[in-house]
């Protein structure tokens, strides 16, 4: 995302780095809450980019709500395109709002769907609604709640695809990793739901390898998707993890990566296992936040 490019918001379209996600739903402080606008590109200006304290957090297209300009976000959409058939309506409960580029994605993608969004940040979705609206006839249902206290009061069954992408400044936070908090996740979930979740690491993969050992220890079937230098640890990045009760479209997955403009890898079974190594599941007395990115990263 920030790299030595003369234009900072082009720089997540060529790979230089990462766009860590949302910004809010885990409840910080007034002191903590990020400086947000949303700046037009210069080369397209329906193209709106969502930027909190200098990090373009999510990017939305007025033109084609579809367009998803974030890596991660993408490997979302993947999982979302193949895990029903073709424009099925879902429930889906986003976990973090950001710019709702998600939401306008399965929108375009999956009209009728019942979507609702979990936000913190009344200031973001305040900005949002005002320089970013939903395409018209669009409706997500926005609670302002923390994540955690957001799953733990969904019904049983209540959804078939959740999509955490939550970010306390440019951190995972700790309370949406652990067993705990995804065994209520799976509660949630309708029998074949899916779970999606970004997150992000580098170096020796303290944070990332403990949980995903949380998402296998509570889901029969995982999988992760990103960059091979991202996954040995060589660079900093986000990765996308995604479970179900059910097999996963690991097939569909892997031809979308192999084809994306930045190639990445789909790691899922033995493979993943392997990856993980001897890391236990993350809970919640283990649990703690992603580490800060590089400073390069974090503004422009």
């Amino acid at each position: 995302m920030l790299g030595p490019d003369s234009n900072p918001f082009t720089a997540s379209r060529r790979g230089l780095g990462p766009v860590l996600g949302h910004n809010g739903s885990v409840n910080p402080s007034e002191a903590e809450r990020p400086a947000l606008r949303i700046d037009r590109d210069p080369d397209r200006p329906n193209l709106l980019h969502l930027v909190a304290d200098g990090v373009v957090q999510a990017t939305v297209d007025l033109d084609d709500p579809s367009y998803l300009d974030a890596e991660y976000m993408q490997r979302i959409a993947y999982v979302i395109d193949a895990m029903a058939e073709p424009k099925q309506p879902l429930r889906v409960l986003h976990l973090g709002a950001g710019g709702l580029a998600m939401a306008r994605y399965v929108a375009a993608t999956r009209p009728g769907s019942y979507q609702q969004a979990v936000e913190t940040n009344q200031e973001l979705v305040a900005l949002v609604r005002a320089e970013a609206p939903l395409p018209r006839g669009v409706k997500v249902k926005i609670r302002h709640t923390d994540a955690r206290e957001a799953v733990e009061a969904a019904p049983d069954a209540s959804y078939e695809l959740i999509v955490t992408d939550v970010y306390a400044g440019a951190r995972v936070p700790a309370h949406v990793t652990s067993t705990e908090f995804l065994h209520g996740a799976r509660r949630v979930l309708r029998a074949g739901g899916h779970y999606a979740v970004n997150l992000c690491d580098g170096g020796q993969m303290k944070f990332l390898k403990p949980a995903l050992a949380a998402m296998g220890a509570v889901w029969p079937h995982t999988a992760v998707m990103a960059e091979p230098a991202v996954l040995r640890g060589r660079r900093f990045g986000n990765v996308v993890a995604v479970a179900a009760d059910v097999e996963l479209p690991i097939a569909a997955l892997r031809r979308r990566c192999a084809g994306a403009a930045f190639p990445c890898r789909v790691l899922e079974g033995t493979e993943l296992k392997e990856y993980i190594g001897g890391a236990p599941p993350v809970t919640d007395a283990t649990a703690i936040q992603s580490p800060p990115p590089p400073r390069s990263l974090r503004s422009f």
